[in-house]
């Protein structure tokens, strides 16, 4: 008589003792993956950092005597079903860049500098090239960022994930001085809004996007769509741009009022947070246009105009209030920070809301 485990991995007889692999945990997969992440880990490493990988905790000296009153800041956050378009085409090495994105990026809408970012992998096996391609993405935001990489934890999950699966999370911590922070407080009518184009979908409305193009369209990750400059699966993982370092020189060249990170939600569900009570912000969707890929959504899953502002960034990855004066200098900034910037739109009396002007279904997806 035999002895099955786990959906028939393993066999043995009567008696036998298993070990942690025969379970389905793989802890020399485990060792080899952290050796080969090593050396990406150190290139993130400020000089506050502490000690080396392996620690039970990450090691940060943090200064207080640079700042009066330090304030803290943290975020955390994932890349939603993203993932699966990664998994799908076999390229992982963009998506820890997505992760470092979408929490950094959170940290610098209250004026903070990132210190140091934390990740988590769970997955099923252990795959040692995985896991190198995703540290990889996460080790180049970090560096890009000025943010030091201090730990994570990898865990081989059999029998809770099917086989190729992953997961991730991230974790950041920043600080900003307290007289400092950007709430928003400040905004005023007369303000202007400029906008910072996206590059694609960043890590929002993929659910929505895989539904409409590949379920409801038909569509393969492999086709070359019109209006695409790649195929479709390589544009889906177009990676999301890292702002932080353009937003934090940014604060320090002109007074920066309010900054909203368009992620989940949209412009009107991330522009709104950052409000005072008794101004509306006004912003014109004829002021730049949509990348392509919206336009390809929206006509595969025949998806309401307002639902697709309401979903995606439409084209606007962050969204940097201040005074109209400042606006020209603001715009000249980011651009040569690399990022394009436009003037979108302008702070008014009114009760707290967005509106959103230039929308038709032709301009908000790019249609000539």
């Amino acid at each position: 008589m035999k002895i099955r485990l786990r959906g028939g991995r393993v066999q043995k007889e009567p008696g036998a003792s298993i070990t942690y692999s025969d379970a389905g945990v793989d802890i020399a997969a485990g060792e080899s993956a952290v050796e080969r992440i090593k050396e990406k880990v150190r290139r993130t490493f400020r000089p506050e950092v502490l000690g080396d990988i392996g620690g039970f905790g990450g090691l940060f000296a943090f200064d207080p005597s640079k700042y009066r009153h330090p304030v803290l800041v943290s975020s955390t956050d994932g890349v939603g079903t993203k993932l699966m378009v990664a998994r799908m085409m076999g390229r992982n090495d963009t998506i820890g860049r997505d992760l470092v994105a979408m929490c950094i990026d959170d940290l610098v809408c209250l004026g903070a500098e990132p210190l140091f970012f934390l990740d988590y992998i769970a997955c099923s096996p252990l795959d040692p090239d995985l896991i190198s391609d995703v540290i990889e993405g996460i080790a180049e935001a970090c560096r890009e960022a000025n943010c030091a990489l201090v730990g994570g934890e990898m865990a081989e999950h059999p029998g809770m994930m099917n086989e190729g699966e992953y997961e991730l999370a991230g974790f950041a911590v920043g600080v900003v001085e307290k007289d400092r922070m950007i709430t928003g407080h400040g905004i005023a009518p007369g303000d202007a809004i400029i906008g910072i184009e996206s590059g694609g979908l960043m890590s929002n409305g993929y659910s929505l996007a895989r539904t409409a193009l590949l379920e409801v369209a038909g569509h393969s990750l492999d086709e070359r769509l019109p209006g695409l400059s790649h195929r479709l699966g390589e544009e889906l993982l177009r990676p999301t741009p890292v702002f932080a370092s353009a937003i934090t020189s940014l604060i320090e060249h002109v007074e920066v009022r309010g900054i909203a990170h368009i992620t989940g939600g949209g412009i009107p569900g991330n522009l709104i947070r950052i409000l005072p009570e008794k101004t509306e912000a006004v912003v014109d969707a004829s002021r730049w246009e949509p990348d392509p890929i919206f336009a390809v959504i929206q006509a595969a899953g025949n998806v309401e105009i307002d639902e697709m502002y309401k979903v995606f960034n439409m084209g606007i990855g962050m969204m940097v209030v201040v005074a109209e004066a400042d606006a020209r200098e603001t715009i000249d900034h980011l651009r040569s920070r690399g990022h394009h910037a436009h003037h979108v739109g302008l702070i008014r009396k009114g009760k707290r809301k967005v509106t959103l002007e230039g929308v038709s279904a032709a301009q908000a997806v790019g249609v000539k």
